[in-house]
């Protein structure tokens, strides 16, 4: 079954908004932990709209309390400043079990693009050999872009490999804009074509990004082999009405009902 890491950096907005420790982080991950999710996700930035460095190693120790997977999420190019110590500092002190990278500049509202790997192949081998020094699963976050007539994107993909991460992370955005319009075949086959691509170069497929219960599931049901989904912004808005508890349990239960029989 894919499994579901719930990114609680919504919570660390609604707690920055008003200064404080409310909501709490932490006690919101445990909620989702003990609800039966397989992980946390928290995607801390320079600027520290959200997550701080603090909370990284809080969640690093509940992760360990839980004994599962905490996936850090950042851009390994942005330079340290005063109260981020920079993503590999971060993943040199908690050792998360994946770390995911992602092309994302101060100026992003939020993560929206993937890696140009007809570029930044060269620059990201060193940074995810030193990621597997420090004990990470990698992955990269990868668009499902192009003509899918042309196979671009298909293409680079394959160069994704050269870096030697273990996975990507398929930018599912805007795969949710053409559910939310009634367009999705087209997009679900794009994404299909490029996951498969993906696991014949030897990567592994996460996905992420606008998420949903209503779109989640024929996501899962189009694209194969899909191992993690990172839900945040779609998961923390449904808790608003259901709750916490309970909104974990119905992804949970998409999950259960897309798993590959057997």
């Amino acid at each position: 079954m894919t499994v579901l890491s719930v990114n609680v950096n919504k919570i660390a907005v609604l707690r920055n908004s008003r200064g404080g420790d409310e909501p709490n982080v932490v006690r919101a991950a445990r909620v989702c932990l003990e609800a039966g999710a397989h992980g946390i996700t928290v995607h801390p930035r320079p600027d520290a709209r959200h997550i701080r460095a603090d909370d990284v190693v809080a969640l690093a120790a509940l992760t360990r309390e839980f004994g599962v997977e905490f996936n850090l999420e950042g851009n390994p190019f942005a330079p340290p400043r005063p109260g981020y110590p920079g993503f590999l500092a971060l993943c040199e002190q908690v050792r998360p079990a994946q770390a995911t990278l992602v092309p994302d500049s101060d100026a992003q509202l939020t993560s929206d693009h993937g890696f140009d790997f007809s570029r930044d192949v060269e620059p990201l081998k060193p940074l995810v050999a030193a990621l597997k020094r420090h004990g990470c699963r990698v992955s990269l976050f990868a668009d499902a872009h192009g003509d899918p007539g042309l196979d671009t994107a298909a293409g680079a993909i394959e160069r994704a490999a050269e870096t030697g991460a273990d996975r990507i992370e398929l930018y599912t955005g805007p795969y949710a804009e053409a559910f939310a319009a009634g367009q999705a075949s087209t997009m679900l086959q794009r994404f299909a074509g490029i996951a498969r691509r993906a696991q014949a170069a030897g990567l592994g497929v996460n996905a992420g990004h606008d998420l949903s219960q209503a779109n989640l599931g024929a996501f899962l049901q189009a694209v194969p082999g899909v191992l993690e989904v990172s839900i945040g912004h779609a998961l923390v808005g449904e808790a608003l009405y259901a709750g916490l508890e309970a909104t974990v349990r119905g992804y949970l239960a998409v999950l259960r009902d897309t798993a590959p029989a057997g």
